[in-house]
């Protein structure tokens, strides 16, 4: 029988972020940034332990929240912007040899700022290491996006000449680009390291480096706003297989007697149609209502705040057979007053929605909600951010989660 490999992950995460301030924890679709490389490390087959380097108290109690160890505070020596990763991994592993006696076998670097991982890329990565004794490290990359032989630097007397030379090829800034030898970037998204390589090496990669080639298309580095947009949009669009924080139904309320949702965003798409009459059509997903039936079936309340009067609101709510307030302008005292005639405890009560007209609703809950393409005060502010967005499927992916957490309490019964 072969012996399992000891293999650690490490997501370091410090505090003092300048160019996004508080950026891995800054919400990404619904989830803290660091959230996703914890995920990534808890659910790869490969790896045995998950643990956050940081300087940060907020940060240790989220990524805590997210299931990792946080066994240890990172010296503040060790927090600043001009810190490589070297030392960082040195005193993790220190640390951890010193206090427990622990020691693995295998490192695998798992950066915040690389949120977007394809589900088998960490085991892939840490099996090739596996399987090739004579390498210190697996590094992740991807095809450059720009070639370096065409790359010039600005030397002191304010010449340029090129940054990389080749006797080979005569010229290679001047060669057409299916001439020049190809070339690869390190992205951030897995780096697997032998411990001996950084404990005894001193170096995070070694001599010995093994390329493990990633599909561009999750290659997303995290340094400015435009890149967190890139990288939501990705998230919520862009159809890749990407390791997610696990939903959490751990905060949602033990017992449900009432769901109540906004309309506009969540049971449509937010768009409208609208003819030369000035009538409104809407665009509904066929599976929330089927949701919405069993769920009412199981004995859960459902009623629909609006803040829109039109007749439409009025007519799909009639179809699907949902109590319906709309017109509001104040959805905060219609909720309270709602939950009030009803005689309802707020705290089994979920309330989903989408806007930052729903935000006044949140504290008036046990738990609230949003699509996955909800606003993003929306997201930040809301308990749980669901993987779908209004219009398509949102309410049926909320419906399956509750009536799932009924059949396991039946099953446990």
């Amino acid at each position: 029988m072969v012996n399992q490999p000891e293999v650690l992950a490490i997501v370091p995460a410090r505090g003092g972020s300048k160019s996004i301030p508080r950026k891995n924890i800054r919400q990404l679709a619904g989830h803290p940034l660091l959230a996703y490389s914890v995920a990534a490390g808890l659910q790869a087959k490969s790896i045995t332990r998950v643990i956050v380097s940081t300087d940060d108290e907020e940060i240790a109690k989220i990524a805590r929240q997210y299931g990792a160890e946080v066994p240890f505070k990172r010296p503040p020596e060790l927090a600043t912007d001009d810190v490589p990763d070297l030392p960082v991994f040195q005193h993790a592993l220190s640390w951890l040899k010193a206090q427990e006696g622990y020691q693995p076998d295998i490192v695998v670097h798992l950066r915040p700022t690389s949120p977007l991982r394809s589900p088998d890329c960490i085991d892939q990565a840490v099996g090739k290491l596996q399987s090739h004794p004579q390498a210190d490290s697996v590094r992740g990359v991807i095809p450059s996006g720009q070639n370096p032989y065409k790359m010039w630097r600005i030397v002191e007397d304010g010449w340029i000449e090129p940054l990389m030379r080749d006797e080979s090829i005569n010229e290679s800034y001047n060669m057409p680009r299916q001439k020049l030898p190809s070339t690869y970037w390190h992205t951030g998204q897995i780096d697997a390291i032998r411990t001996m390589t950084i404990l005894e090496l001193g170096s995070m990669s070694g001599d010995t480096i093994l390329p493990f080639m990633l599909d561009p298309k999750y290659a997303v580095d995290i340094d400015d706003p435009h890149d967190f947009e890139r990288a939501e949009w990705l998230l919520l669009h862009g159809k890749l297989e990407v390791v997610q924080p696990e939903p959490g139904p751990r905060l949602l309320p033990d017992h449900v007697e009432l769901v109540v949702l906004d309309f506009d965003g969540v049971l449509t798409d937010n768009r409208v149609w609208v003819d030369a009459e000035g009538r409104e059509l809407v665009a509904a997903h066929r599976g929330d209502g089927w949701g919405l039936a069993r769920l009412r079936e199981a004995g859960i309340e459902v009623a629909v705040l609006s803040t829109e009067a039109d007749p439409v609101v009025t007519a799909r709510c009639r179809k699907l057979g949902l109590p319906v307030v709309q017109g509001l302008s104040d959805k905060a005292s219609a909720l309270q007053e709602l939950l009030e005639e009803r005689g309802v405890d707020p705290n089994h009560v979920i309330y989903l929605g989408n806007d930052v007209n729903d935000l006044p609703c949140f504290p008036l809950v046990g738990c609230a909600l949003v699509v996955a393409d909800a606003h993003p005060q929306a997201r930040a502010q809301a308990d749980l951010v669901l993987k779908r967005a209004g219009g398509f499927g949102a309410v049926r992916e909320l419906c399956d989660l509750l009536l799932e957490r009924l059949i396991d309490e039946e099953k446990n019964d």
